[in-house]
């Protein structure tokens, strides 16, 4: 697609502008899309980082005969009811720029309200911490949504 079409004079400029924008508007999708492949690798990071075995202490299940193995400080939280692995919400943020381009910010956000005591810790337990885990485990993805050119 050519930036430059044979157009009436005195129509130049208009024709122009019109082409820019039709052209900034599909980019602006464009990067729209990739902010949501990056919330979908950072829910699939996520998903990685709070699996598997943990090598804390082992506790019985409340109302069960069943065990599992919480976590030791400094590692992600077990999986115990599997909550805090299955309520997430991802979105994607837009807000235009001055130039009409869009500040794109890919979010992924807990909806469990113990998330951040687990992250952060507490009085009577150190942190849990998952949340850079998920971050690093998917920038490498993300760099790589991010890094395609556009189609113009």
């Amino acid at each position: 697609m050519s930036l430059f079409t044979i157009v009436q004079p005195g129509r130049t400029g208009a024709a122009i502008q019109e082409k820019i924008e039709r052209k900034v508007e599909s980019v602006n999708r464009q990067a729209v899309s990739r902010g949501t492949q990056a919330v979908n690798a950072l829910r699939n990071a996520e998903l990685e980082v709070l699996k598997g075995q943990r090598s804390g202490r082992v506790y019985r299940k409340p109302h069960s005969k069943a065990s599992y193995t919480a976590s030791a400080p400094g590692e992600p939280p077990a999986r115990r009811t599997g909550n805090l692995r299955l309520h997430w919400n991802g979105k994607v943020i837009k807000e235009r720029t001055s130039g009409g381009g869009l500040n794109i910010t890919a979010e992924l956000e807990s909806q469990e309200p113990y998330a951040g005591i687990l992250e952060h810790g507490s009085r009577r337990m150190a942190p849990r911490p998952f949340v850079e885990k998920i971050k690093e485990k998917a920038m490498p993805e993300i760099k790589k949504i991010y890094g395609k050119p556009y189609r113009t």
